[in-house]
């Protein structure tokens, strides 16, 4: 039985929807959104506004005008920290961010952006009145992820977009490890800014993400190019989604992010998070019994994903990673997670980083047992 526990890199399988919305629009529609005009243009054109609409009812986003398409959550979180803050600004984010934030953070900062890192514990948790002691008056901006993709902790988003509104400072949360796994409501918790990536809980295909942005919230262009309409113009145009989308846009892709988003919207986020916590649940508690083994994290399971990274003493974890694929079909990632940060936090960046399983909506209790079985096998051993 292969299992595939690494959903928090990227879910697979995807829904059936997805690979038929791919292959038809690559065979039967294939043109540009937003150029031409003729009808295979305008057919596309209205599956990337499908798209657009479909995902702002999910993340109950002020319009979908404001749903901006990237290649990844990545290129969209660059796209809000670097078209907003400028030398003098300060930004708070947390300490356990994973490089897509960190890299950018730390190239603005030495470009003059003043940036503090409030201390998370060791399980990842952060306390909002941490985040409100942190604020200055030159602050602009707090950035922070919903979900760690290594501890598997929920920062608590909405506590912390209170005190972003209350002090007037733009909000970003880089949602990666939430978006389609964990109800997302960008009014209700206070979000300006909201980075997603296609490829995990979206179920759509690689090469596809986004930024949403809240009306009102200016952007400097990060990337200047066609845009399809006012071509007349010098600079991009003021308007949204045109302003920070230059260029062809992954249509396909958007194509199979569209039906994974209507997947979603019809099996309910409850339901997958129910499920998925359900194995997560399962996996931990089958765990217990491995000799030597710390689940990383915090215990309470209302406050995390669907992640459970574990070290096992004496072993290293990218061996481990290794026999349980190529010996039981197990596949899961091991190392840092792209995370650094995290781990030191955690204390395990020096251990080589961790072991990570992550169950997603389309596992089984049986691949579970299985994998944790299969992890039992080789410390016993």
């Amino acid at each position: 039985m292969d299992a595939y526990l690494d959903n928090a890199a990227t879910s697979w399988p995807k829904p059936e929807s997805v690979y038929r919305a791919v292959s038809r629009f690559m065979r039967l529609v294939g043109a540009t959104p937003g150029r031409s005009g003729h009808r295979r243009e305008e057919e596309a054109a209205r599956i990337c506004d499908s798209a657009r609409g479909s995902l702002a009812q999910l993340f109950n986003a002020p319009s979908p005008d404001g749903v901006i398409f990237t290649l990844n959550a990545t290129q969209a979180i660059n796209m809000a920290l670097k078209g907003i803050l400028k030398p003098g600004d300060h930004v708070i984010t947390s300490s356990i961010e994973h490089n897509a934030m960190w890299r950018p953070l730390k190239a603005l900062e030495r470009n003059g952006v003043a940036m503090t890192a409030v201390p998370c514990a060791a399980d990842g948790t952060l306390a909002p009145a941490d985040v409100e002691a942190a604020i200055r008056p030159a602050t602009r901006m707090i950035a922070l992820q919903h979900a760690s993709n290594v501890l598997g902790t929920i920062l608590p988003i909405a506590e912390i977009g209170r005190i972003a509104g209350a002090h007037d400072i733009l909000y970003l949360v880089d949602a990666a490890q939430t978006a389609g796994a964990y109800p997302i409501d960008m009014a209700a918790m206070r979000i300006d800014l909201l980075a997603f990536a296609g490829h995990k809980g979206l179920y759509g295909p690689h090469g596809t993400g986004g930024l949403v942005v809240r009306p009102g919230v200016v952007l400097e262009t990060w990337i200047e190019g066609g845009s399809g309409a006012k071509s007349e113009l010098e600079t991009m145009p003021e308007e949204l989604p045109l302003r920070l989308e230059a260029g062809t846009q992954n249509a396909a892709g958007i194509a199979g992010l569209l039906a994974g988003a209507r997947f979603i919207l019809k099996t309910g986020v409850l339901r997958i998070r129910e499920h998925e916590m359900a194995l997560t649940a399962l996996l931990i508690a089958a765990l217990r019994d491995v000799p030597g083994l710390t689940v990383l994290g915090p215990a309470d399971m209302d406050r995390r994903t669907a992640v459970v990274s574990v070290v096992v003493n004496g072993y290293v974890p990218d061996q481990l990673a290794a026999v349980l694929d190529q010996v039981f079909a197990v596949m899961t990632r091991a190392g840092l997670h792209c995370a650094p940060q995290a781990h030191r936090t955690a204390g395990t960046l020096d251990q080589g980083g961790a072991l990570r399983f992550s169950p997603g909506f389309f596992n089984t209790a049986d691949e579970i047992r299985a994998a944790a079985e299969a992890l039992g096998s080789i410390v016993i051993r």
